[in-house]
């Protein structure tokens, strides 16, 4: 049995990270569906969920290897970008207390500036505009 299964899984493309973010996302709204109350709200997290389980086993059981791996790099993309934007506004919020960051007014460059200065004059140093703010 063991033989035959590895064999049925020769050559088809199997678990990345995509596929365990549907599975994950498809077990979040079967779980959520249980406690709403309204019979559209259910009916659609349901026919979401189980959507999203069958497109995970066809992309587990999918031969067309370049198709899965780009659909795998395009998820990949948007879940690092999502995740250093995450990282980037907590690195900010714990810099709040001792900085203010300002974006320059021509290329929207990132400035950190000490706070308790007074009005000072900021020089970005990828543009070399000068603007003026509060500190």
């Amino acid at each position: 049995m063991k033989e035959r299964l590895a064999r049925f899984m020769q050559g088809r493309y199997g678990i990345d990270q995509f596929t365990n973010f549907l599975v994950f996302s498809a077990l979040v709204m079967l779980v959520l569906e249980m406690f709403i109350k309204v019979p559209f709200m259910r009916f659609l997290l349901n026919t979401l969920s189980i959507a999203a389980i069958i497109y995970s086993y066809f992309r587990m059981l999918s031969r067309n290897h370049n198709k899965r791996y780009s659909e795998n790099e395009r998820y990949m993309k948007f879940h690092n970008g999502v995740k250093f934007f995450i990282a980037r506004q907590k690195s900010h919020m714990q810099q709040r207390k001792t900085h203010h960051i300002y974006k320059c007014p021509q290329c929207r460059q990132s400035i950190r500036v000490p706070k308790g200065k007074g009005r000072i004059a900021i020089t970005c140093p990828k543009c070399h505009t000068e603007f003026i703010k509060r500190s």
